[in-house]
């Protein structure tokens, strides 16, 4: 099946054809404040921030009991109570969009739970980020996508056959939808980032509209991405590295992102064209290349051949440094002193 070439959120498209979109990921940075959630976004908006992203978390909705037995590895709290204390509630996440929006930038936000959906879409946002751990939560995938919004979705932790589930289900509700490559892990290794797997995605989905979700707390395997084709980074951000939180690590600060947003637009601008020849470039190919010319005083009568004639530099003579060996063997009609160009008239 074919997809678009690209997405629209809001006014915003998102393709190959378009400077890539950097999602700047809030996630719970913020730690349950917002307050600090809105400094935070007045950072992002200085650093020139499109796209910034929340996660929308009704954890009584979102996880069951077991989930308190359970810690990630990056923290030493459960999992149930690192998202209860930085969750905000639906007045709280409401005021942040607005926020945004008053910012000219546009809401994104990732549901964990059909209750969080049900929020989101009361909040009438634009699209749906769907998350790693959700790629394979197909009933919450299929929930999600029946509200007919652009997709974005996390891939971490999945192979390509859970992943074709999902992208399937996508294709039932006509969704335009944008691939993500994810390792989840905070930060994450770059030996464990498989840029390749991008490789695979654009061969695997062709026309999809894909970008890497980057844990690295780094800039250069986003910029690695970009050359591969991706249109989306995703980063998680924060004002100053030295806060603290479960994310904190795997997060880029203002420096950072200023850096990325710059340089995925340069290696953009980079990238097209193939192997040929810039018209530019005519001025410098006239110095640099090479002409045949003489390698001593040359008498009218002589043969040409490798010890009186050879090639130097300016390229702007009549015979290329390619045409060398057509020369071996014809007769020089005229004087021709040292180290100059030999011309068609010396032929004459």
């Amino acid at each position: 099946m074919r997809e678009t070439e690209y997405i629209k959120i809001g006014n915003r498209k998102i393709g190959p054809k378009y400077k890539p979109l950097v999602i700047f990921e809030l996630g719970i940075n913020h730690n349950g404040n917002l307050k600090f959630a809105k400094k935070i976004v007045d950072q992002a908006i200085k650093c020139g921030a499109e796209v910034i992203k929340h996660q929308t978390h009704i954890p009584e909705d979102e996880m069951s009991e077991e989930t308190k037995k359970i810690i990630p590895v990056h923290t030493k709290k459960n999992i149930y109570d690192i998202i209860s204390s930085c969750a905000l509630n639906e007045q709280e996440e409401l005021e942040l969009k607005k926020y945004i929006e008053k910012k000219n930038a546009i809401f994104l936000s990732t549901p964990f739970s059909r209750k969080a959906v049900d929020r989101l879409v009361k909040f009438k946002v634009k699209a749906f980020k769907i998350g790693s751990g959700e790629c394979n939560n197909y009933p919450l995938v299929d929930y999600i996508a029946s509200f007919k919004k652009p997709i974005i979705i996390s891939t971490g932790m999945n192979d390509i056959s859970s992943i074709k589930k999902s992208i399937n289900i996508l294709r039932k509700h006509k969704s335009k939808f944008a691939i993500l490559h994810t390792t989840n892990l905070y930060p994450t290794p770059h030996k464990l980032i498989r840029l390749n797997a991008l490789k695979e995605i654009k061969n695997i989905f062709p026309n999809t509209v894909y970008g890497l979700s980057d844990h690295t707390g780094e800039n250069y395997t986003s910029f690695g991405a970009i050359a591969l084709g991706a249109s989306i980074i995703e980063k998680h951000f924060i004002d100053k590295s030295s806060r603290k939180g479960p994310d904190i690590k795997a997060s880029v600060n203002s420096n950072q992102m200023k850096d990325l947003i710059r340089g995925v637009a340069l290696i953009h601008d980079a990238k097209p064209g193939g192997i040929k020849p810039v018209k530019k470039e005519k001025k410098t190919a006239e110095f640099a290349f090479a002409s045949v010319v003489s390698n001593r005083d040359i008498k009218a009568g002589e043969i040409l051949d490798k010890n009186n004639i050879w090639v130097r530099r300016p390229g702007t003579g009549e015979y290329s440094a390619e045409k060398l060996k057509l020369l071996f063997g014809k007769k020089i009609k005229r004087d021709v002193k040292n180290n100059t160009q030999i011309k068609k008239h010396h032929f004459k």
